[in-house]
């Protein structure tokens, strides 16, 4: 009985060995897999932002006039 229980010690001890050196290197790891993240997720926005701009300019942008009026006068000065 006594090796039963050195055995499962001993399993204990290196689980939780395993888990905190683990934890040590997703740790570690944390500010290059955000940046990658981060660079991914500009990359996307940016493409759906440019494929709905020209859609929405269309939409919204009033006709240009194809002739214009006679220019204003410019105001004199007092002195």
């Amino acid at each position: 009985m006594q090796k039963v229980f050195n055995l499962l010690g001993a399993t204990a001890f290196l689980m939780s060995g395993a888990m905190v050196a683990g934890s040590l290197v997703i740790y570690t790891r944390i500010p290059s897999l955000t940046q990658y993240y981060m660079s991914e997720l500009k990359l996307e926005l940016t493409k759906v932002v440019t494929d709905m701009i020209p859609a929405k300019l269309d939409d919204v942008m009033p006709e240009l006039p194809s002739a214009t009026g006679p220019a204003i006068e410019t105001p004199k000065l007092p002195f």
